[in-house]
C-alpha cells in the first residue's frame, strides 16, 4: 500500500516530464489494445464453442469470464508498464475480491452448481424430473437458479446448489416409463379371467408399448383380497393419460365378467346392557356391483 502511495505522489513531480507523458500514452495503449484483444477472444470462444454445440448458457458464461480475466490482465499489464507497484494494487483487489467472496458465497455456490449442471447435463429443457421431492417440466436452467413448471401450470424456481446437493429423477431420459397399476379382485373372483382382462386392455390402449409385453404380477395375498400389478411401458410424457384410459378399461372390461373390486368397510356395532355399553369394531371388504 505504501508503494502506491509513493507512486501518487510522484505523479505531481512528472506532470511535466514528456518522457512520463509518454510513457502513460504507451501504457493506455496497452490497455485499449488488451481490451480490444480481449473482445476478439471472447467471440473466437464463443465461435468455437458455437461449433462444437455448447449449451448456450455454458456459452455465455464462459465468455464472459474469458473477457473479464483477459481484460484483467491487460490492465494489469498497462499499468505495470505506467510504473504503478502492481503488487500492492494486487494485494488491495486480492483483500476486496475476498471479502466479496465471503459476503456473496451463497450465490457463488449457486453460480459453480450452475456451471456442473450445464456441463453434466443430469436433465436437458423440456424433461420431466423429480428435485428435491418436487416435480415438474424444466423450463430453464441458469447459472443462479433452474426453473421448473408443474402439471396444474405454477412454477417451480430451485437455487442451483440445493440441485447438486439433491437426488435427481429423470423422468424422460430413455423415453419410456413403465406405468405399474395395483388392481384387488375378491377372492371367489376367476383369477385367470382378471388376469387376461388386464393383458387385453393394455394391449388395446394405443399409449402401451407393445415391446416390453404387458404383464399382470400377483402381489399379494391380502386379508381382503388378492392384489394383482399390471405393468407396462408407454412413452415417458403420458403415463398419467394412459392411467386415465387403462383405469376406465379395466373397470368397464371387470363389470361385465361380474369381477368385483373390494372396497373395505368399517362397521361399528353398540351394545346397550342395562347402564353399560360395549361397543365392537370390525373391517370387512364389500363388492359392490359397477
Amino acid at each position: 500500500m505504501s508503494d502506491l502511495l509513493i507512486w501518487l505522489r510522484s505523479l505531481a513531480t512528472h506532470a511535466f516530464d514528456h518522457a512520463w507523458a509518454w510513457r502513460m500514452l504507451v501504457a493506455a495503449s496497452i490497455g485499449i489494445l488488451g481490451i480490444w484483444l480481449a473482445r476478439w477472444v471472447a467471440r473466437a470462444l464463443d465461435r468455437l464453442m458455437l461449433r462444437l454445440q455448447v449449451e448456450q448458457i455454458l456459452r455465455s458464461f464462459l465468455r464472459n469470464v474469458s473477457y473479464a480475466i483477459a481484460v484483467i490482465v491487460a490492465l494489469i499489464a498497462a499499468l505495470d508498464y505506467a510504473g504503478v507497484p502492481t503488487t500492492s494494487l494486487l494485494a488491495v483487489v486480492g483483500a476486496a475480491g475476498l471479502a466479496i467472496g465471503l459476503a456473496l458465497k451463497d450465490s457463488l455456490a449457486n453460480i459453480a452448481s450452475g456451471v456442473m449442471l450445464i456441463m453434466l447435463r443430469p436433465f436437458h429443457t423440456g424433461d420431466s424430473v423429480q428435485i428435491a421431492g418436487l416435480e415438474g417440466i424444466v423450463d430453464s436452467v441458469r447459472i443462479f437458479q433452474t426453473t421448473l413448471h408443474t402439471g396444474d401450470n405454477r412454477v417451480i424456481i430451485l437455487p442451483n446448489s440445493q440441485i447438486t446437493a439433491a437426488p435427481i429423477i429423470n423422468f424422460t431420459t430413455r423415453g419410456e416409463r413403465r406405468l405399474d397399476l395395483n388392481i384387488g379382485i375378491g377372492y371367489s373372483d376367476d383369477l385367470a379371467a382378471a388376469r387376461t382382462s388386464l393383458i387385453a386392455a393394455a394391449n388395446g390402449n394405443r399409449r402401451v408399448k407393445s415391446e416390453p409385453a404387458p404383464e399382470v404380477l400377483l402381489l399379494e395375498l391380502g386379508d381382503t383380497r388378492v392384489s394383482l400389478q399390471l405393468r407396462a411401458w408407454v412413452p415417458a410424457g403420458e403415463v398419467a393419460f394412459a392411467r386415465s384410459e387403462l383405469l376406465e378399461t379395466i373397470h368397464g372390461s371387470f363389470a361385465g365378467q361380474g369381477i368385483r373390486i373390494p372396497v373395505l368397510q368399517r362397521e361399528v356395532h353398540v351394545h346397550h346392557h342395562g347402564t353399560a355399553m360395549t361397543v365392537e369394531e370390525g373391517v370387512q371388504a364389500t363388492t359392490p356391483r359397477a
